[in-house]
């Protein structure tokens, strides 16, 4: 029985340290979408929760790093009674705010992993009503935990996790998450994205009467006129499913919708990405206006030798050709109309430039503010963060 014991121990603890690596990891890839997502938490709530979004990039550091500490301490059996007590009250807190969430709904994906795997809120709430089962038995045969690593080297295996966690945020958040897992990746097709999408199949019912009876019908089988429409109601027969790319919509300062024009251009279109005026890092407006001044006039991209294009790079033919780096040049932001003006005063060049779309999608297609992402006939063709260019 102590042998079973100590089996069914360790699992729990293997099992949970793998969920805390992977959850950790694929925030630590992406650590701005972290931020993100606690922020739209935070607006969401609203009242006092608001004053907390300076907060928010704290907040999600201390998040992943303490998630990538549980899950290594945990597989490796380092400091194991602490850390499964801290994943018990880590859970305790999760579950229930997770099933509040669920019930409210306030953000549509809790976040936990990233972009990587999105899950309902549903979802998030059943996984975490797992996993806190798993830390309870955990805790309950903690006697049968046996740490392989004491001491200093303990010591060692922590701050050693915590600096190269630090230093590789640090350098994702400088450049661009080392994987992208959203729609807008590199070698995507836009508009074959845009596309993807299906309707709920729904069933329309209606409550009619006649001679004080009351029947309910379908389209298919409503009565003659002697019955008389009490009323109707929508019935979802099967839930169909939303493009990832479903708000990406570019109005220029005409008020126009360009979005289709500009991702049907055979010409590549570079887009910078500002999706804050007042948060973007204004040292990089020099970049921005030497592209439109034309100091560098020629750069090099990726074209497809075939004329369809395709989701992805991988396996295609492709050319190296040089193109002009001043046709077809768009600021995109999420800012209101006082943060446009001002701006455009402050940039005169600029202004005529300037385009609006939705903040939300400007922050899932670059993790830069200010960011660049070039497209060549609904293709993104490259991406990057211009504090690197």
């Amino acid at each position: 029985m102590k042998q079973i014991k100590t089996i069914i121990a360790s699992i729990c603890r293997t099992l949970l340290g793998i969920v805390f690596i992977f959850s950790g990891a694929v925030k630590a890839i992406d650590p701005l979408g972290t931020v993100y997502k606690i922020e739209d938490y935070l607006k969401a709530f609203g009242g006092t929760f608001t004053d907390l979004l300076p907060a928010a990039e704290t907040a999600a550091w201390i998040l992943i790093i303490l998630e990538c500490l549980l899950g290594v301490c945990m597989v490796l059996n380092v400091r194991t009674k602490w850390t499964m007590w801290i994943s018990l009250l880590f859970y305790c807190v999760m579950t229930p705010l997770t099933l509040y969430i669920a019930l409210t709904n306030p953000v549509s994906d809790c976040g936990c992993f990233g972009d990587a795997v999105v899950l309902t809120n549903w979802q998030t709430f059943w996984k975490n009503v797992v996993l806190i089962i798993l830390a309870i038995t955990l805790v309950s045969l903690k006697k049968y935990l046996h740490p392989l690593w004491r001491g200093w080297m303990e010591m060692v295996i922590a701050v050693t996790l915590v600096m190269v966690m630090s230093s590789f945020m640090i350098w994702t958040t400088h450049h661009l998450p080392v994987i992208d897992f959203r729609p807008y990746k590199v070698g995507n097709h836009l508009p074959t994205i845009m596309e993807d999408y299906e309707p709920d199949q729904v069933e329309y019912l209606y409550t009619c009467e006649k001679d004080s009876v009351r029947e309910t019908f379908t389209a298919e089988n409503y009565p003659d006129s002697t019955w008389k429409l009490v009323s109707w109601e929508q019935k979802i027969i099967k839930k169909g499913y939303e493009s990832p790319i479903h708000d990406f919509e570019i109005i220029n300062a005409n008020g126009d919708d360009i979005t289709g024009d500009l991702l049907e251009s055979e010409n590549p279109v570079t887009l910078v990405i500002m999706y804050d005026l007042a948060k973007a890092d204004k040292s990089q407006m020099e970049k921005i206006i030497a592209l439109y001044q034309n100091e560098e006039t020629y750069d090099e991209y990726l074209v497809y030798n075939d004329s369809t294009p395709t989701d992805s790079l991988d396996n295609e033919e492709v050319d190296y050709y040089e193109i002009e780096n001043t046709s077809n040049i768009y600021i995109l932001t999420g800012s209101g109309a006082s943060d446009v003006e001002e701006f455009a005063i402050e940039y005169p060049s600029l202004a005529e430039h300037i385009c609006t779309c939705d903040p939300v999608t400007l922050k899932t297609i670059v993790r830069a503010n200010p960011g660049v992402i070039v497209i060549q006939a609904g293709t993104v063709i490259d991406k990057y963060n211009l504090r690197n260019r």
